[in-house]
């Protein structure tokens, strides 16, 4: 429903979304930890009741979108006005031409999950299972999941941990912010590599500088333990304004209108099923890999920027139901993508939705 202009603002609000409530969750263990009778892990839990509530009620206040309303009415009018609602104008002709143009499309597609797997949709099968791959081998989880344990490796007490947990957390809220102010203006392959790049070099230092001073089972002096800090907010910031909200951005808005629920459906499953495999195996390659964990994940972001580079096309500015144009003028994937099918859907168009 977001105009294309300010669709990476509207989407990337996801991840700042995310990022207040885990900072809101590390402010509230922080809090409760003080409590000496032991109970405050109780506090912690039902307060996350709160924004479920939240969440529950405000569904029944959503309205359906336009291409919602197109798919399951036969009358497009409804979904006519729904437009005109949301883009506060009644000139919404091209862009309602577009939206029943890739309804048209969609309509013609009754098994979407077997779509997704034809030739011509290559391009967004590959992006919803790399991109959401991707965003969790960052290693972000591991800082989000394990930051008190990883900051009392470091030497820090139990508070300080907890501290320094609400510290990354109010880096990563700030910095999606940012992303939110200027994805729209400088596209996503800009930021996905200037992200990349600062949380390769700052995972680098941060293993060197454990390796070097860390080791097994030593300790760490306080001025150490301060920088590694200091860098993984570098860190925290580059993956916030960059594979944070834009890991789930790209995925969607490349998908056109007949694929759309698989190749969402995808996306969010491989990015929940990484989520539970880093989380569950970070501790056993803390033991086996110790500071060489932060090369293993930096590693992957080399891999990942480079994936980026090469294979990912720009995509701010362009209409969804338009998307399919950036892929047949890539030099990859142009050899995946079929021909411009515009007049044959013009002339359908006219075909069925003539008479209204």
């Amino acid at each position: 429903m977001a105009p294309p202009r300010y669709r990476g603002a509207f989407n990337n609000g996801f991840q700042f979304s995310i990022g207040i409530g885990y900072l809101s969750a590390s402010l509230i263990n922080y809090g409760t930890e003080k409590i000496k009778a032991g109970w405050g892990w109780r506090i912690s839990l039902v307060m996350a009741a709160i924004p479920a509530s939240v969440l529950t009620l405000g569904a029944l206040f959503l309205p359906e979108t336009p291409n919602s309303i197109i798919q399951r009415s036969e009358n497009p009018q409804t979904a006519k006005l729904m437009l005109q609602r949301v883009r506060g104008t009644d000139d919404v002709e091209s862009e309602f031409d577009d939206i029943l143009k890739a309804s048209i499309v969609a309509k013609t597609i009754e098994r979407p999950f077997k779509n997704i797997v034809r030739r011509k949709y290559r391009p967004q099968l590959v992006m919803s299972i790399a991109l959401p791959f991707f965003q969790q081998v960052t290693g972000i989880n591991v800082i989000a999941f394990y930051a008190p344990i990883l900051f009392r490796t470091m030497g820090l007490g139990e508070e300080a941990s907890l501290l320094s947990a609400v510290m990354t957390g109010a880096v990563g809220t700030v910095s999606t912010f940012i992303s939110m102010l200027i994805v729209d203006k400088f596209g996503r392959r800009a930021l996905f590599m200037a992200g990349g790049i600062q949380m390769f070099v700052s995972q680098i230092m941060v293993g060197g500088i454990m390796a070097a001073e860390l080791g097994d089972h030593g300790g760490m002096t306080k001025g150490y333990a301060f920088l590694v800090l200091v860098l993984i907010g570098v860190y925290v910031a580059g993956f916030g304004w960059s594979w944070g909200p834009l890991g789930w951005l790209v995925p969607s808005e490349i998908f056109p209108l007949e694929i759309r629920s698989a190749g969402q459906s995808i996306t969010v499953v491989v990015n929940f099923v990484f989520t539970f495999v880093v989380a569950q195996t970070f501790l056993a390659i803390l033991c086996r890999f110790k500071s060489g964990i932060f090369f293993f994940f930096g590693g992957w972001v080399v891999v990942m920027t480079g994936f980026v580079y090469l294979f990912l096309p720009e995509t701010k500015n362009v209409p969804i139901e338009k998307m399919e144009r950036v892929w047949r003028n890539h030099w990859f994937w142009k050899r995946f993508v079929g021909q411009d099918v515009d007049q044959i859907l013009d002339t359908k168009l006219s075909e069925n939705f003539g008479q209204n």
